[in-house]
């Protein structure tokens, strides 16, 4: 069996920044070890597989692994799936949308190029006990650390964020999906970020869309404003644009081709 695999550097505009995800474009799905043992061998964040839905044009089932596990929801790898299916496969539309086990994503493309990601928003909330790992494994102490889906780390500057040299296995010990570091950005940025997820088999991520849906609520209400810039400060970097919609959050960005190919399995 021959699979199609695209490689899609997302939120950036040039090759070999921002985050790299695999795209597997699937006429059914695989059994979910065998998705999974792809995303295994591909060593990407993430790899996203997606099947069209019966009848319904532009509407498409999506799942994201791991090279560890499943994942309810991913942000790059969704941005990189849209990239393949306008870039390579043809679809003639300005907006699609696939469905996940986060519900509904609507996926829009723009004149300047950039796609939009419309994903629910997930604000965190303050946490009373810094949990055990945390300090250690940021090698800093946080001003404040506030709890989503992952654990927030806030930080007073960008240069704290950027220093950051984290023991993965101590960040091993927090019982979130994963850690996020943020700080106020400068100039055009509003704020920055980095993604740690050792749990989920991720030691660093380049660029997290999904950690924007927790970091944008936050980020709108600390600064008085619903339109932000945001960059993620780790060694390959990445931009987004983001808006806070009422319980929806707008991320978006670019995406470029890196490789294009197929897998052979049994």
């Amino acid at each position: 069996m021959l699979l199609p695999l695209y490689q899609i550097d997302a939120f950036t505009d040039t090759l070999f920044a921002g985050n790299p995800a695999a795209v597997c474009p699937l006429s059914e799905w695989l059994p979910a070890d065998t998705m999974q043992a792809i995303a295994a061998e591909n060593n990407l964040a993430e790899t996203a597989f997606f099947v069209p839905r019966d009848g319904q044009e532009g509407e498409y089932e999506i799942r994201w692994f791991t090279p560890a596990v499943e994942v309810e929801l991913c942000g790059h790898a969704t941005l990189a799936s849209a990239h393949v299916l306008l870039r390579h496969l043809n679809f003639k539309s300005d907006a699609l949308t696939f469905h996940s086990k986060s519900g509904p994503l609507r996926v829009s493309r723009h004149e300047s190029g950039r796609l939009t990601l419309d994903f629910p928003s997930r604000p965190p909330q303050p946490l009373d006990v810094v949990p055990e790992g945390l300090i250690a494994g940021l090698g800093a102490t946080p001003q404040q650390v506030l709890a989503g889906p992952d654990l927030v780390a806030l930080f007073d500057s960008a240069e704290e964020v950027t220093s950051l040299q984290p023991n993965q296995a101590a960040l091993l010990q927090v019982p979130y999906r994963g850690v996020i570091a943020t700080a106020p950005g400068s100039g055009e940025v509003d704020f920055v970020s980095r993604f740690f997820g050792p749990r989920v088999g991720v030691p660093e991520d380049p660029v997290t869309g999904s950690a924007h849906t927790t970091l944008v609520p936050y980020w709108a209400e600390r600064l008085g404003k619903t339109e932000l810039r945001a960059r993620q400060v780790s060694p390959r970097g990445g931009d987004l644009w983001c808006e806070l919609r009422q319980d929806r959050v707008l991320i978006s960005g670019y995406a470029v081709t890196y490789l294009k190919g197929e897998i052979e399995i049994g």
